[in-house]
């Protein structure tokens, strides 16, 4: 089978479309051929995390395909069903955290960059009907992080005012998305004056410059629930938006991993800290029930041949997109 594949060398130049050995499942596993799949900033950080002197990886978190191949002591799955794989590992029930023992598709097993995957046969879940092929195989991952960071950790509920630094990934325009089909009020950020305006256009109740004064721009309204996966570069300002009594959340370091932050005005403030990471199959199915109930369908940004994985990582790793950048399998 043809796959996109990670070895030999640390980052983009290590990757290859090839041909790989197709994969068997085991007992408890099924065989998917993936019609598309998803690209996730997830696998930029695989490319420093697979060493060279590691053996051979395909990449890739999200999917969505035909199963082809079941294995032994698998049930309610057959040959032929349409399903979307969640890409969660090894975390069956909702927990405080994931249990030992927990992995995301992509790494260290084989992912979804190629013509077929096996995966356990609990993660092949039936495809969403309303949903296209292109936005099945893009919704995964950064739907399941979304909806753990704003309902399990954020508590979101209707009224709240939710600001999200940084709108333009898969991950930001789904919880714009999720907290508007709440009912909150939700205000975004970006750099980009383009991707304000889309933003507006998808719903956003006000979009401003990251660069700008957020005092200013959100004339004295303090936000109920701020989710930020920027890091560094926007945690502060984010925090000093935040009521007294409010919660953040932060699933992603995108701009390093160390903040500072003013230890007495957090704690006078009576703020809440979370962090967040992926889900767990529970919250996976709860997550389709919810998009299902409201019609939410991912926004896409572009789709690429997989023979053309290239371009898709240079625009993920330029942040040109908003909204998911996925791949054309079958």
């Amino acid at each position: 089978m043809k796959a996109v594949v990670h070895a030999g060398k640390t980052g983009l130049e290590g990757l290859t479309y090839r041909e790989f050995e197709e994969i068997e499942p085991k007992a408890g596993e099924v065989r998917v051929k993936l019609k598309t799949a998803g690209l996730n900033h997830r696998d930029l950080f695989s490319l420093v995390r697979h060493q060279p002197n590691d053996p051979p990886l395909i990449l890739g978190s999200d999917g969505a395909g035909i199963v082809d191949a079941v294995g032994d002591g698998v049930e309610g799955i057959k040959v032929g069903d349409e399903v979307i794989i969640n890409p969660s590992l090894g975390w069956k029930e909702n927990s405080d955290a994931p249990p030992p023992g927990f992995e995301i598709l992509g790494l260290p097993f084989h992912g979804t960059f190629a013509e077929k995957v096996v995966v356990p046969a609990e993660n092949a879940v039936k495809k969403p009907a309303y949903l296209t092929w292109e936005e099945a195989g893009v919704l995964s991952l950064a739907a399941l992080t979304a909806y753990r960071a704003l309902f399990t950790r954020g508590k979101i509920k209707a009224g709240m005012n939710v600001l999200i630094p940084g709108i333009g990934g898969g991950v930001a325009t789904l919880l714009m998305q999720f907290a508007k089909a709440v009912g909150a009020t939700v205000y975004v950020t970006s750099r980009s004056k383009d991707k304000c305006e889309k933003a507006l256009e998808l719903g956003a109740d006000k979009a401003f410059d990251s660069n700008g004064d957020w005092n200013e721009a959100l004339e004295g309204v303090k936000m109920d629930l701020i989710i930020d996966c920027v890091g560094p570069a926007t945690f502060n300002q984010s925090l000093a938006q935040l009521r007294q009594g409010g919660t953040i959340v932060t699933f992603g370091s995108s701009t390093g991993d160390e903040v500072q932050i003013n230890l007495r005005s957090f704690f006078y403030g009576q703020f809440n800290f979370y962090g967040s990471t992926m889900g767990s199959g529970e919250e996976y199915i709860e997550m389709l029930q919810f998009i299902e109930k409201h019609q939410i369908r991912p926004v896409i940004d572009q789709m690429y041949p997989l023979e053309q994985f290239d371009q898709a990582f240079d625009r993920l790793e330029k942040a040109e997109q908003l909204g998911k950048l996925g791949f054309l399998i079958g």
